[in-house]
């Protein structure tokens, strides 16, 4: 087949192949193409997932009419100049409404504000309908219908109408919490109404609306983020390490206010949490970096997904050492849905019975008054009678425990607790402090602590276990690790590559007692081992190290590998559960938390402590 020039239809049906997948993505370049003109509202409508209807309508500046037909062309933008290098919107190719048009029946309705009326144009299929006069208000109105009808084989490829109304939804949302300032409306006839009222573009109005969006418990259980490093400004909100979600998708990242899913920044959440979460769990996480456009490439993905810094080590650092350290900062919290959960236990009707009936396992007094019959009632056979165990001349009467008997009880033994942190008052500055003051230990492994307002549940061989963790954290990287000598040097074949990267990294490893060396152009010696590996498959550790290298210039897989020594031999030399602890013992334990960062989970990731507010245990009884 001969080479010859494609049509311009066909060229825009390829482009809408990369920057079109789904409805979600027509709604992403739609309202971002609002915001660029300055939008203070944009309402968004979908019917059949997106399929069948997408319209976008926002109080931009809007387009005017000579400017129309140029909008739909290809590769013509209003976004940029002649410096691919300084881009500061959201858009900048001048692709998206062209490869729209040419799968799609689209039109746009657009006026500006100096405008005497409005002026609208179509395109079917990639065929341009001539530009029309129209009524509107100022700003501009886009419809998208029938997606992907010229191009009938991407629809069997799209999802159910839930499915992409869920992403068009998500899309939505994660673009929102960039622009505070602004209204967002979804609505159609295949979702729920989503509203975003707009609130100020400030710290506590961006924190307003991630509240939308998030739900109000994330700013309960959320720590603010706020560094710079060379250039990088890093601020945000991440979650405390005992507020996790399943997966990583509340985790949210915004370049130059451009909502991104990179690799990189996901891989330095991941690494900032490793030492505080289990495999399992992800953090919640809003981050937002500010830097020079000219040392990002937005320009590196057809649906500018993905982003490429020119120092991606500055950036991953400055990500893992700001949270790493916000965490430390942040001394020791709970999180609100641990009280949450412990409510929900308590609550009447939390518990099964083995009969029918109402939730909380007892007739209705109304319906056992009528089934007693209200003309015979006998307070005798009542089912609301006090229980009659033969206490009668036992040291009951008919006001209920006589003096002597009730003292004879104050002075008993105390068996509800394993150990009692003395009789007395707690200590009033011990009451002030963040886990209070220990007044008992159940089942040998809970303490059970008071603060002034609060009810306070620890579990003592979790807590114990992340202290002795850090203790031997720290112990390990304050100075270099003791390594063992290999009787022969272990030489391993590397792309050449892959040898340099080590060889340049050999004096971070050495700290950590791997001893290597280049062994000719394509291979390193490795000398030594840290004496805490043990026996190791020295060849696997060193090609994970030169992948790690290679992917985010780091060493941590040699880091990890030893801290997951330290926790093991931690979880082996806490506090067990089962051991009777002394009332000093108990708080002298408390006192190391409140010293200890990240003392809030232990080294899986598991709370090592539960508090109630007082405000709750009197909602539980109907106080409040």
């Amino acid at each position: 087949m001969p080479i010859r020039q494609l049509s311009e239809t066909m060229i825009n049906q390829i482009a809408a192949g990369e920057v079109i997948e789904r409805p979600a993505s027509v709604v992403k370049e739609l309202v971002e193409n609002a915001l660029d003109a300055g939008a203070a509202r944009v309402e968004i409508a979908t019917a059949g997932g997106g399929l069948s209807l997408i319209r976008v309508t926002d109080d931009g500046s809007g387009i005017p009419e000579k400017e129309l037909a140029l909008a739909i062309a290809r590769h013509c933008t209003s976004k940029l100049a002649e410096n691919i290098h300084d881009i500061r919107s959201l858009g900048f190719r001048g692709e998206a409404l062209p490869s729209i048009g040419s799968v799609s029946r689209l039109s746009i309705r657009s006026r500006t504000a100096a405008g005497d009326s409005a002026a609208e144009i179509g395109i079917e299929g990639g065929r341009v309908s001539a530009v029309k006069p129209a009524a509107a208000n100022r700003g501009t109105t886009v419809e998208v219908r029938d997606l992907f009808f010229a191009t009938p084989a991407r629809l069997k490829f799209m999802k159910g109408e839930r499915a992409e109304s869920s992403a068009t939804s998500d899309v939505v949302k994660r673009i929102a919490i960039a622009f505070p300032a602004v209204r967002f409306t979804l609505s159609g006839s295949d979702r729920s109404t989503l509203e975003l009222p707009a609130t100020e573009d400030s710290p506590d109005g961006r924190l307003r609306r991630i509240a939308q969006v998030m739900g109000t418990d994330f700013p309960d259980n959320a720590i603010a983020i706020d560094a710079a490093r060379e250039g990088v400004h890093l601020s945000g909100y991440v979650s405390i390490p005992s507020f996790t979600r399943a997966n990583a998708l509340q985790q949210y990242a915004y370049v130059n206010g451009r909502p991104v899913r990179d690799k990189l920044i996901a891989g330095a959440i991941r690494g900032a949490f490793a030492d505080v979460l289990p495999r399992d769990r992800h953090a919640v996480t809003v981050l937002f970096l500010t830097l020079d456009p000219a040392i990002v490439d937005v320009n590196v993905h057809p649906a500018k997904a993905d982003v490429r810094f020119r120092d991606p080590g500055l950036v991953r650092g400055l990500i893992v050492g700001s949270i790493r350290q916000a965490l430390a900062d942040a001394g020791i919290r709970a999180a609100t849905t641990g009280a949450a959960g412990m409510m929900a236990a308590f609550r009447p009707g939390a518990a099964s019975y083995g009969h029918g009936g109402p939730a909380n396992g007892h007739r209705s007094y109304e319906a056992a008054y009528h089934a007693s019959g209200s003309a015979n009632f006998d307070a005798a056979r009542s089912p609301q009678r006090p229980l009659d165990m033969g206490f009668e001349g036992a040291g009951f009467d008919q006001r209920g425990l006589r003096e002597n008997e009730q003292a004879a009880f104050d002075a008993g033994p105390m068996a509800s607790a394993d150990t009692r942190a003395g009789q007395s008052e707690a200590n009033e500055t011990l009451l002030g402090t963040v886990l209070g003051a220990a007044r008992a230990q159940v089942h040998e492994n809970y303490i059970v602590a008071q603060t002034r307002d609060s009810l306070v549940i620890v579990d003592q061989h979790a807590a114990h276990e992340r202290l002795v963790y850090e203790a031997l954290k720290n112990a390990l990287h304050s100075r270099p690790v003791p390594s063992q000598m290999l009787l022969l040097p272990e030489i391993i074949d590397l792309p050449e590559e892959d040898a340099e990267r080590l060889a340049l990294h050999s004096e971070t490893l050495a700290r950590f007692g791997l001893g290597i060396e280049r062994f000719g152009p394509g291979a390193v010696a490795v000398r030594e081992t840290p004496s805490m590996l043990g026996e190791t498959d020295v060849q696997q550790l060193v090609r994970d190290l030169a992948d790690e290298i290679a992917d985010n210039d780091t060493v941590d897989t040699l880091k990890e590998r030893l801290d997951k020594i330290a926790a093991t031999m931690a979880c082996h030399g806490s506090v067990r559960s089962g051991r009777l602890l002394r009332p000093e013992e108990m708080n002298a334990l408390l006192r190391q938390m409140e010293a200890t960062p990240g003392s809030g989970t232990c080294n899986h990731g598991r709370p090592t402590y539960i508090e109630l507010k007082l405000a709750d245990i009197e909602r539980l009884f109907g106080r409040r």
